[in-house]
């Protein structure tokens, strides 16, 4: 086993400093533990990464069942591992908090799975409605999959108000939609069939028989117990105000996409330049057990 050839490598020093800057006291277990993963298989993976990519030809004709398992956790390169791996603290820091170290791990684990199986339905029956047999060649790899169905997951225990998608207001019911024509759109390299199955997967749980089959498999009862950190982080804000961490470089979850539309998943590692929006502020006025009081509340809700 080898590292994989890389450039400077920008990316990943990133990530390092915008996770410390976060404090890693403040990422809960489960999420900590998929960000590991991510980054040690991308310094030193499995395999190379044409041999970790999924597809019907791999997977199903081949027998590669194996690639199910490793696709999501290897990455093209430095920037596609950033781009994800952001994304991915922003949804864990909620989600994690929300349902509890346990559940998330389960979910992480179903929906890294299923994401793969759906992605293989998909483009199976591509090709035989489109009798084409290069839908079945197509090999997909890296967690945006995952991530659309986790925004899925977030946007159903927050609904209503509004999302800015590169600067237009758009209802959160309908973003990842919006976002995953738009990435596809200015990026054609992506993976929208990937993309899409992430989100069928993020239905599946939220409105289909997922989250109940889940339920019943693991005989697990109290999945929503909320993670409680050892310490209140220092990027707290008042329970109307949406979540924008430091770990961003001060981007909202909107402007990290749009971003990643740039710089994700693409087959060469480019650079690019986000505008960085107003940093979070805290109310000075609020105690520091006022606002981890607003915030358990928030989450019982």
């Amino acid at each position: 086993m080898r590292n994989r050839q890389r450039g400077s490598n920008l990316g990943l020093l990133l990530l390092a400093s915008q996770v410390f800057q976060l404090g890693i006291d403040n990422i809960p277990p489960a999420t900590l533990a998929t960000l590991v993963l991510n980054v040690y298989l991308f310094l030193f993976p499995f395999k190379p990464i044409l041999q970790t990519c999924v597809s019907v030809q791999q997977a199903y004709w081949f027998g590669d069942w194996h690639r199910l398992l490793l696709s999501p956790f290897h990455h093209v390169d430095d920037w596609h591992l950033y781009f994800n791996m952001v994304s991915f603290l922003w949804k864990g820091l909620n989600l994690e908090r929300r349902l509890g170290t346990t559940w998330f791990a389960y979910l992480l684990s179903v929906f890294s799975l299923l994401t793969g199986l759906v992605y293989l339905l998909l483009e199976a029956g591509l090709t035989e409605l489109m009798d084409d047999s290069s839908f079945s060649m197509q090999c997909a790899v890296g967690f945006s999959g995952v991530l659309f169905g986790l925004k899925v997951v977030n946007n159903h225990y927050n609904p209503g108000g509004v999302t800015y998608i590169m600067g237009f207001p758009v209802a959160k019911r309908y973003a990842c939609w919006v976002e995953l024509v738009l990435i596809h759109v200015m990026n054609p390299g992506t993976s929208f069939i990937g993309h899409l199955s992430g989100i069928l997967v993020g239905l599946l749980y939220t409105l289909g028989p997922l989250k109940t089959l889940m339920k019943l498999g693991a005989g697990y009862s109290g999945y929503e117990t909320p993670y409680t950190p050892n310490r209140t982080p220092y990027y707290g804000a008042e329970p109307s105000a949406p979540p924008q961490h430091s770990y961003t470089a001060g981007l909202s979850e909107q402007e990290q996409y749009e971003a990643a539309i740039v710089a994700s998943l693409q087959d060469q590692g480019r650079r690019t330049h986000s505008r960085p929006s107003g940093g979070l502020s805290t109310n000075s006025a609020l105690s520091i057990e006022e606002i981890r009081q607003r915030r358990l509340q928030r989450f019982d809700t």
